[in-house]
């Protein structure tokens, strides 16, 4: 297995006086993960953990690529929000390192909460700490208040983004 540098846990309190743990995920919380992935209204027309098999062995390439971090927040026992962060190198920008958050999930009864601020603020500081020069993410079209939310944590709307499926299971 390739060397897999240590990622910065972090304890934070919520304006609601809870604590939370972000830190990165291990097997075991696979099931509470994609149950973040399905309870979403776009999650719920292409996930499904009725084959987990897939999820495991898309976890298991994650973690054993030393550029993928899955990270969960977790209060207790309970996983209660999670996110992939993926450092791209790239030529551009002279050769600048990337990280790109995907798969940003809060449980819905955590959101609006501050839960969802304090986690992308520590991918940022995640992805600086590991050398990147810019952070990036994609929103679906469709997702107006995820929009407004990355907004006014910083981020810039500043590019067109295209995708295109293939296959059956993309």
């Amino acid at each position: 297995m390739a060397f897999r540098p240590q990622m910065t846990s972090m304890e934070f309190d919520l304006p609601d006086g809870s604590t939370c743990v972000v830190r990165e995920a291990v097997a075991s919380d696979l099931e509470s993960i994609v149950a973040l992935l399905v309870d979403d209204p776009l999650g719920v027309t292409r996930e499904s953990a009725d084959d987990m098999d897939r999820y495991r062995a898309a976890f298991e390439d994650i973690y054993s690529d030393p550029r993928n971090l899955q990270v969960v927040v977790v209060h207790g026992d309970a996983v209660v929000a999670t996110l992939q962060l993926t450092l791209v190198p790239g030529l551009a920008r002279g050769g600048a390192l990337r990280a790109q958050i995907e798969a940003v999930r809060v449980d819905a009864r955590w959101r609006g909460r501050g839960l969802g601020g304090a986690l992308i603020r520590w991918a940022i500081a995640e992805a600086e700490r590991r050398g990147c020069a810019l952070v990036q993410l994609t929103s679906d079209a469709s997702r107006t208040d995820a929009h407004r939310f990355y907004s006014r944590l910083g981020f810039v709307d500043s590019h067109v983004g295209y995708k295109l499926a293939l296959g059956t299971t993309a």
